[in-house]
């Protein structure tokens, strides 16, 4: 049985893809190690397949990226390996390094235009990080990532096109469920870009239906300020985190989900967030931000409506349209998009990938 060594810079407990990735690659018959770092707050896991999690020092900035890159080429230099898998920019050069070594193959997959993140933008590390892209992503045969945009940017940048695997969700058979507590819901991280303030300034305009949001993050403080600014305590509920099963109910029971991602960056522009699918398994319309790729599913399977831009204004126009249609109006485009879009009919390329390694 042959192993492969996978590798990601998170503590394995959020990262849906890297899961799902690794339990195709078991089904395979593959043995696979999962490599991450172990954080104080990160919660026990029990995967079908083996994992490893480093304690690290630092845990953010430079000296997290050079400790963690350090020790994971010490960990690949001595583990059994017969093929390597990495998972972004921030692991690849070990994995790069180590598959040179010991003559290995080696898979990259870029979930994300990471040289172009808003955290990094502007700041020396981004020069950092595109020195190191434009080094070692040209040299990579077996490539993968997440959506078209993202693809072709790489083809256009180095002249080389990765394989574009969709990070869809498993299939749910789950059944379509009229709203009756009249709610919308947001489900995802509290950051910034994620047109959270807009939508709340927007709740002003919206009448009879409460705002719930799931989810934690760095934003939460902003979000309680914007909350108490227009006196919404009564219409804007924070659920914090909750259980991915609860949280499948409770979007089953929404009226709609909400997904208004902001052009903060390429990274951004280009990006397939899980919520729009988890709401689209979940059977639950959608209105969404105007950014390329999520557009493209919204009006391919014509499951929602798209703002015009980020103001609350239209932000509310959207969500009107979605309450005037009603839930029901998008009943059957939600059946079709959530039998196609899923995980399943991913496995068949990812599957190709590894076969020809």
């Amino acid at each position: 049985m042959q192993r492969i060594v996978v590798s990601v810079t998170n503590d394995l407990t959020t990262d849906q893809r890297v899961y799902k990735v690794c339990t195709t690659l078991t089904q395979m018959n593959f043995d696979v190690i999962l490599i991450g770092r172990k954080l104080k707050n990160s919660e026990k896991i029990n995967f079908k397949f083996k994992t490893q999690r480093m304690n690290l020092l630092f845990n953010k900035g430079f000296l997290f990226y050079a400790e963690f890159n350090i020790r994971l080429f010490l960990k690949l230099l001595f583990i059994k390996k017969d093929m390597l898998l990495s998972n972004d920019l921030d692991t690849l050069l070990p994995n790069y390094l180590i598959s040179k070594i010991f003559r290995l193959k080696l898979v990259y997959d870029s979930h994300e235009l990471f040289s172009e993140l808003p955290s990094i933008k502007g700041r020396y590390s981004q020069k950092v990080w595109r020195i190191l892209e434009k080094w070692l992503v040209p040299k990579q045969k077996y490539f993968i990532t997440v959506s078209d945009s993202i693809a072709v940017w790489f083809e256009e940048k180095y002249s080389i096109k990765p394989l574009v695997i969709k990070n869809f969700p498993t299939y749910k058979k789950t059944l379509f469920r009229e709203s009756k507590n009249n709610y919308i819901l947001y489900q995802g991280a509290l950051n910034k870009g994620r047109g959270l303030l807009a939508l709340i300034e927007a709740m002003q305009k919206i009448e009879n239906i409460h705002l719930k949001i799931a989810g934690d993050g760095p934003y939460k403080s902003k979000i309680k300020k914007q909350i108490k600014r227009f006196k919404l305590e009564d219409k804007v509920q924070l659920l914090g985190n909750i259980h991915p099963k609860e949280l499948l109910l409770i979007t089953q029971k929404a009226t709609l989900g909400v997904s208004l991602e902001e052009d903060l960056g390429l990274s951004y522009r280009y990006s397939l967030p899980n919520k729009l699918f988890d709401y689209i398994q979940a059977k639950t319309p959608v209105v969404a931000t105007y950014l390329p790729e999520i557009k493209n599913v919204v009006e391919t399977y014509k499951i929602g409506e798209i703002i015009e831009d980020h103001s609350p204004e239209n932000i509310a126009k959207a969500i009107h349209k979605v309450l005037e249609k009603g839930k029901s109006f998008y009943e059957l485009p939600l059946e079709k998009a959530s039998e196609e879009l899923v995980w399943e009919n991913q496995e068949e390329l990812l599957s190709t990938i590894f076969k020809n390694v």
